[in-house]
């Protein structure tokens, strides 16, 4: 209950400073998203509640990335209006434009996403499923909301004279940023990152036995029930007991949980060996006030077995191999579907290299910040795909490395700002989530925090510069022949 309480505080918290940035940095336009956001986050409620899908925290990582990507509809329409603006068109029919010229980035992103989602929920269990329903839930609500809601409201305001130009706001032309020139250094920086992660994980497991901090839920572990005398709340548990118990196991992954209508307390922690059951017995004793008569201890198993593992693994391969025909289909070359899967794989990659360095313990929400970092790194890396795409189709010269680089780069760039306010506001909701929440729920948000910085990094500065190297040197059509 309290891992629940301070996790809808910190989304209302977070979903309060995503509206004030939306308004801030989209005037108007933000306005009206922020209204249609609103009703997202009601109807995805009401859903919920209608479809009687078990809230975890797997499922709330669902709907923070749901509403990461109703958000980036909304930018992704709102950046067009501005470019059609400042071309010269009026507003009225910029916004008509817009919403038309984002309509195949919003589809492929969401359409991309929801695939996966659907595999996950047929071929995944357990906490797998509660992710894809989640998130399958809020795809199909944020398309509803930024396509139709988000554009009747808009165009409402404009019907009732907000129609100058300065309250919908205009692009600026930047110079392009020569992100191909410096992919060298991009794929440096990935290839320290992950070999760090890779060697942290020889390291350990040569010394430990276990290459990554494998939890509870992983390894199973001793489980230890004792009277303490008096009701305990979740703080006196978390402040007075935790401690002790960790100063015993040397292990920061402690699970302890009220025996509902008792005085008892039963702790959860790695495999214990006669001599520690003791010591924590005789620990709780003198620290903690308890008759060491009403301890007991017991060996439990793992949570998550063997084979739910393989159908998370298997469900996330078959999600990826259908992502990929479906981007090979809509954007008619197989180079941008395969640069943006081995994208997905660098992501997460670095994500368990964030596990293994931080020795953050790996559980069931593992498996769901996986799958959180897979749904919004592909939904950001289609978005700058839709524009090369398009701007590809405007060239009409013979396309030599020098222009797919110059086209390439000012993609980036005319999708940079889009690129960084959607990842900041996704961003928002999850460090309140880590600022706010009890011990569980910051161990989950770290490592999301990081994928999801890590999915904005490889979208802008490793899926791009794959697809170009593919471009050049693979296919019958590649442009540098051997």
């Amino acid at each position: 209950q309290e891992a629940i309480s301070t996790s809808l505080k910190a989304g209302l918290i977070g979903f309060a400073i995503v509206i004030v940035f939306m308004i801030a940095v989209y005037l108007l336009p933000g306005l009206a998203a922020s209204l249609a956001l609103c009703l997202y986050v009601g109807l995805i409620l009401i859903l919920l509640v209608a479809f009687e899908v078990t809230l975890t925290l797997p499922g709330v990582a669902g709907i923070i990335l749901s509403i990461g990507i109703a958000v980036d509809a909304n930018v992704i329409v709102f950046a067009r209006i501005r470019e059609e603006i400042a071309t010269g068109k009026s507003v009225q029919t910029s916004m008509k434009i817009g919403f038309q010229k984002a309509m195949s980035a919003i589809l492929d992103g969401n359409i991309t996403t929801l695939i996966a989602s659907v595999v996950l929920m047929a071929l995944g269990s357990g906490t797998v499923k509660g992710f894809a329903y989640t998130l399958m839930i809020g795809i199909i609500l944020s398309l509803f909301t930024a396509m139709v809601v988000t554009r009747y409201i808009l165009y409402s305001l404009y019907a009732l004279g907000l129609k100058s130009e300065k309250l919908y706001g205009r692009a600026k032309e930047r110079k392009s940023i020569d992100f191909i020139g410096k992919k060298a250094v991009f794929f440096t920086i990935s290839g320290i990152i992950i070999a760090a992660g890779l060697i942290s994980m020889g390291v350990h497991s040569a010394t430990e036995g276990k290459a990554l901090n494998y939890g509870l839920d992983f390894m199973g572990g001793t489980s230890t029930t004792a009277d303490f005398g008096k009701d305990m709340t979740i703080e006196d548990i978390e402040n007075d007991i935790v401690p002790y118990v960790e100063k015993v196991t040397g292990d920061s992954d402690v699970q302890a949980t009220k025996v509902e209508g008792t005085t008892q307390v039963t702790i959860k922690t790695r495999t214990l060996s006669l001599d520690e059951r003791q010591e924590l017995e005789d620990t709780l004793a003198e620290n903690c006030d308890v008759d060491a008569s009403t301890i007991t201890s017991q060996s439990i198993s793992s949570t998550i077995s063997g084979e739910m593992r393989s159908d998370a693994l298997k469900a996330v391969i078959v999600s990826c191999i259908f992502m990929l025909l479906y981007i090979w289909f809509r954007f008619k070359d197989i180079r941008f579907a395969a640069s943006a899967i081995l994208a997905l794989v660098h992501d997460v990659l670095v994500v368990i290299t964030v596990y293994a360095l931080v020795r953050i313990s790996v559980g069931s929400t593992f498996i769901a910040c996986v799958l959180t970092i897979v749904g919004y790194s592909i939904n950001d890396t289609i978005v700058i795909f839709d524009r090369i795409r398009e701007n590809l189709g405007r060239t009409a010269a013979k396309q030599t490395p020098e222009l797919l680089a110059e086209v390439a780069n000012k993609s980036l760039t005319q999708t940079l700002s889009r690129s960084i306010n959607t990842s900041l506001t996704t961003f928002i909701m999850v460090f309140m989530l880590f600022l706010l929440g009890v011990a569980s729920i910051r161990e989950f948000a770290l490592p999301l925090m990081a994928g999801l910085l890590c999915g904005a990094y490889s979208s802008i500065c490793i899926a791009t510069e794959l697809w170009y190297i593919m471009r050049l040197h693979l296919g019958k059509n590649r442009l540098i022949k051997k």
